[in-house]
């Protein structure tokens, strides 16, 4: 019954007109990330965090929430429709969506692709309020110690489900943890590693780094393709309604991907595409029906599944940030920074001081499901006229337009030339196929590890037994070695690379 009382309190914050309003703009703008190539939702999300300075909380989070579980259903229209991921947790959909299209199985595909979406979104939410408060109350008993060793957790859990090389996510990770180092030191007050520039002694900017390594990256990535690589082929869509055989062949997989995602989404460092990964994986595994077309030649489980699985893990991966104050992944990484900028301390406190941001947030995102599938199925036809739009008018609009944010939020030329620098720098990262999330992941964990661990060993006056003598600490401490020792075995080594291999 108290679900219900708080869920009551959350729908009447997400139905006031201002809320609604956001939640729709979220969802279109996601929409659209997701659709256009080359944009995703992390370079989004840190585009707008200057825009959101003049709004209220809570429609600030309901927006960029609808931008992130927006991106999953657009990624899937170019993916099905043009062979062309929008979003990376959409590169799986590729496979058999695209085969379908070919086939003249666009409708079905699409069909599968945004039910199976709406679906998992409205179970990973549900998953969301349910275990909302158990967990909080769980976070009260957690200390200085356990906190360290929670995010100590965490950030092996990254290196974990990193796709790519785990030297490189243990780089990545090792980098954003010194940068998170610059800036002024909180019990001395003395300024550390900022080579006497007075704009580095309030640390690098969270924008600036989301902005630069994620926006202007992507960028020049993008422009750096040849123009036949950006040419567009639109499949036609006919008609939208799976047959009855089709709906038989994805229920059980959407009900697989939803289950998978909804766990995935929890773990740190996992996330929608990790999940999408996880589900084409075990799709291919499960058993084949007499008849059932072979997957890569256009099966629709390859669909319903990994977007069933994206979906759902985007709204669970909300969990630990909202109850324990823990970002699992780089697009909850922006939104501490969102939270963080509207002078909210994410965490279990949350629910308790800010009821109405809480609940509403999560009351929001049913709404946003609902918005999602007007906003997709019947508008397909705009969506892909949206994809014949030149990139050289596109990409500059949008290096003004994130120009303008990062000079907004300081007033400050050094800003814009620091986002240059970190645009350079991710555009480094994806020549040499490094995947740079970790390193975000590190860089809004580190002050708060380094805070943590010294508050534990000030309140044991040194003692650094303190993470092994409490008993929750040392668990947590345990499982993250367990997970360190299991992935480096030579066998699991292999199978996890056979995981992240597209086809």
């Amino acid at each position: 019954m108290e679900l219900f009382s708080h869920l009551s309190i959350g729908f009447g914050v997400a139905f006031t007109p201002i809320n609604l309003l956001y939640a729709f703009v979220g969802c279109l703008l996601g929409t659209l990330i997701g659709v256009l190539p080359g944009i995703g939702p992390l370079a989004t999300i840190a585009m707008l965090l200057p825009a959101t300075y003049a709004l209220p909380p809570v429609s600030a989070l309901i927006m960029l929430a609808g931008i992130y579980y927006g991106a999953q259903y657009g990624g899937s229209t170019t993916a099905i429709l043009v062979n062309l991921p929008g979003e990376a947790s959409s590169v799986v959909t590729v496979i058999d969506g695209y085969q379908m299209a070919r086939q003249g199985r666009a409708g079905p595909a699409l069909a599968a692709a945004g039910l199976g979406s709406f679906f998992a979104g409205c179970v990973g939410t549900l998953v969301l309020a349910a275990f909302a408060v158990p967990l909080t109350e769980v976070a009260f008993k957690f200390g200085p110690a356990e906190y360290f060793s929670l995010m100590i957790l965490g950030l092996i859990g990254a290196i974990v489900l990193a796709s790519g090389s785990i030297l490189k996510a243990v780089g990545m990770i090792l980098l954003g943890l010194l940068m998170g180092l610059v800036g002024t030191d909180v019990n001395s007050g003395v300024a550390r590693f900022s080579f006497d520039i007075p704009e580095l002694t309030d640390g690098i900017g969270f924008i600036v780094i989301g902005m630069g390594v994620f926006g202007y990256g992507e960028i020049i990535s993008n422009l750096g393709k040849h123009e036949s690589e950006r040419q567009v082929f639109a499949a036609e869509v006919k008609g939208l309604m799976p047959t009855r055989e089709d709906f038989r062949n994805m229920l059980p997989a959407v009900l697989r991907g939803t289950l998978l995602g909804s766990a995935l989404g929890i773990l740190p460092g996992g996330g929608a595409t990790m999940a999408a990964f996880a589900s084409y994986t075990v799709e291919k595994k499960a058993r084949m029906k007499p008849g059932e077309i072979a997957f890569g030649k256009g099966n629709i489980r390859g669909v319903a599944g990994p977007e069933s699985a994206n979906n759902a893990a985007s709204q669970t991966s909300f969990i630990p940030l909202l109850t324990l104050g823990i970002p699992p992944n780089a697009v909850m990484a922006l939104m501490v920074g969102a939270m963080t900028i509207h002078n909210i301390q994410p965490g279990p406190q949350v629910m308790t001081s800010n009821p109405e941001l809480f609940w509403g947030l999560i009351a929001s995102m049913w709404i946003g499901n609902a918005m999602l599938i007007i906003l997709n199925l019947p508008l397909i036809g705009i969506w892909i006229k949206l994809l014949t739009v030149p990139y050289r008018w596109l990409f500059p609009a949008i290096v003004l337009f994130c120009a303008i944010g990062v000079y907004s939020t300081n007033n400050n030329t050094f800003d814009i030339w620091m986002v240059a620098i970190f645009g350079v720098i991710g555009y480094t990262f994806i020549k040499l196929g490094i995947e740079p999330a970790p390193l975000l992941l590190g860089y809004v964990l580190g002050p708060m590890m380094e805070e943590n661990l010294r508050r534990a060993l000030l309140l044991s006056r040194g003692d650094w037994s303190v993470f092994v003598t409490r008993g929750l600490s040392a668990s947590l401490l345990a499982i993250a070695a367990l997970l360190l020792v299991i992935v480096l075995l030579p066998s699991v080594k292999r199978k996890r690379e056979e995981a992240f291999v597209e086809e």
